[in-house]
């Protein structure tokens, strides 16, 4: 299993219970779930890059539904056969919501 594998794993452990509430907890300057949002979009801009296409706006549902999309963003990604640099891009994003929620 791929270090970006794992660390997605991690974090949806970490993540997928959390009910409204806690996902609406401040950390670093947002929330919660907006922190996991900003890694669910750069996931999928990151899969873009692997797959040579333009990055699109991923859709903003609702908070309980973010464990699902990270799941699908880093599915895709994965998919999409990116480069090992790549992956340590998106290791890194997902290593740090995990510090920083």
């Amino acid at each position: 299993m791929s270090d970006f594998a794992a660390s997605i794993d991690r974090l949806l452990n970490q993540v997928r219970h959390w009910e409204e509430a806690r996902w609406a907890t401040p950390a670093g300057g947002r929330t919660k779930a907006d922190s996991a949002y900003g890694v669910v979009q750069r996931l999928a801009e990151l899969g873009a890059e692997a797959e040579g296409r333009a990055t699109r706006e991923v859709p903003r549902l609702h908070d309980l539904v973010l464990p699902d999309q990270l799941r699908v963003v880093a599915d895709d990604l994965l998919a999409a056969g990116p480069s090992s640099a790549l992956l340590a891009q998106a290791t890194a994003v997902v290593d740090d919501l995990r510090s920083t929620i």
